[in-house]
């Protein structure tokens, strides 16, 4: 989340702790972690983004379930491609196309619209721009992650594929890693 909105010093940002469900400051320079707030940061800040981040959770689990209701006969595995678009405030901000990443996650999310206008238009098929454009390792399969089940990947990533039909492509979906288009091909 932004530094300048929580009066952090340059560098250092907070972030969320999937494994232990909490806060924790993060600096880009030096990529240190840490749970104790960087020196002269008002502690109350942390309070602030617990508040944020879960309003923010909310919405987007109450836009999935908005868009695509989840059915009583869900599948128990699906078949997913996908195209990954990285921000300097992703989980690991680099990846096989660019060692350092320093997208924003507003440029971040306009590149993956672009190529969403693409898809839709019918110019360009996933696939095709997650082969050359995603930022994700699965590019070298475009895109293809194989089945999974539930439990195997993060949330929203999980939400969003098992509420796709067939054939159905994902509006933007955030994650840690980034911003997502999820095409489900089985």
């Amino acid at each position: 989340m932004s530094s300048a909105k929580y009066n952090l010093p340059n560098d250092w940002e907070l972030r969320w702790s999937r494994s232990r469900n909490l806060p924790y400051f993060y600096n880009r320079t030096s990529t240190e972690s840490r749970w104790q707030a960087p020196d002269g940061v008002d502690p109350s800040v942390i309070l602030a983004f617990q508040k944020d981040y879960q309003s923010q959770q909310q919405q987007q689990e109450e836009a999935a379930a908005e868009t695509h209701a989840e059915k009583a006969d869900s599948p128990r595995r699906v078949r997913v491609s996908h195209l990954l678009v990285k921000h300097t405030e992703s989980r690991r901000p680099s990846s096989w196309r660019e060692p350092t990443i320093t997208r924003t996650k507003d440029e971040a999310l306009e590149r993956l619209k672009g190529f969403q206008s693409k898809i839709q238009s019918g110019e360009s098929q996933l696939s095709e721009l997650a082969a050359t454009e995603s930022d994700c390792s699965s590019a070298k399969k475009s895109g293809d992650l194989g089945f999974f089940e539930r439990g195997q990947m993060q949330p929203e990533f999980e939400r969003a594929s098992f509420a796709l039909q067939i054939g159905e492509m994902s509006n933007p979906i955030w994650t840690d890693s980034g911003v997502h288009l999820i095409h489900r091909t089985g």
